[in-house]
């Protein structure tokens, strides 16, 4: 069984219909999922949708937080909650269709002989639509960083659109796990290689959103400098 963590803030225009996109992928494919949204106090009423949602479908449960604390313990929470409920495979998404639910199919394929498989824009057959210049520098360069500093083999170690085995989740010290943004992505990727797991990456489409307002900032992307160098000695 395989489990969806979305993490949501201000999405209300999005994740009814990403929510019906993934269920008609797991339809089409013959797939059995599960979808846990973590939602972090949205003003928006995010929150209110999502439990309108979950009471439609048992398969669907939600994760309340009291305000908003970062996509990287929205991640945390998530994956406690999937591996207490038994999922053997994991995925990070999100929900204003960045992340194509078409691809869930190939990571499941995929990961038949890996332990965390991650979708690549910066791989053959990746790429990204709608971006601009300079976040494509940002996205790039900080995966380039990234990259050098760490010394591993990984072509796109900021992407947020993943599967993970659940004994990758399980070796890995949850707790100690603070970071965000860039710099969560990273991380969990960086503690999966040092713990000996396989990475695999598969090329996507990465189509910046179309509704909302995306959350990136120059002090999310900013964590993640000195992050690197922290995680480069570090002995877990």
């Amino acid at each position: 069984m395989f489990t969806i963590i979305l993490p949501t803030y201000n999405e209300r225009e999005n994740l009814a219909r990403f929510v019906a996109a993934l269920k008609d992928v797991f339809k089409s494919k013959g797939l059995v999922g599960r979808i846990i949204v973590v939602d972090d106090n949205s003003p928006d009423g995010t929150g209110r949708i999502a439990d309108g949602l979950a009471g439609q479908d048992g398969s669907l449960s939600v994760i309340h937080r009291p305000r908003k604390q970062g996509i990287g313990p929205a991640y945390v929470d998530g994956f406690r909650a999937a591996l207490q409920s038994g999922a053997s495979y994991i995925f990070e998404m999100d929900c204003d269709f960045s992340h194509n639910p078409a691809y869930v199919p190939d990571f499941l394929e995929a990961i038949k002989d890996a332990d965390l498989v991650l979708g690549s824009r910066y791989v053959s057959g990746g790429r990204v639509e709608n971006w601009g210049l300079g976040r494509r520098m940002i996205s790039q360069g900080g995966s380039l960083y990234a990259r050098m500093i760490l010394g591993i083999p990984v072509n796109d170690l900021t992407g947020g659109f993943k599967c993970f085995r659940r004994e990758v989740l399980e070796a890995l010290d949850l707790n100690s796990v603070s970071s965000q943004g860039y710099g969560f992505q990273i991380e969990m990727t960086y503690r999966a290689i040092r713990q000996g797991f396989r990475i695999k990456e598969i090329p996507i489409t990465f189509a910046d959103r179309q509704l909302g307002q995306s959350k990136m900032s120059k002090r999310i992307f900013l964590e993640a400098a000195p992050l690197v160098w922290k995680l480069r000695f570090s002995r877990s």
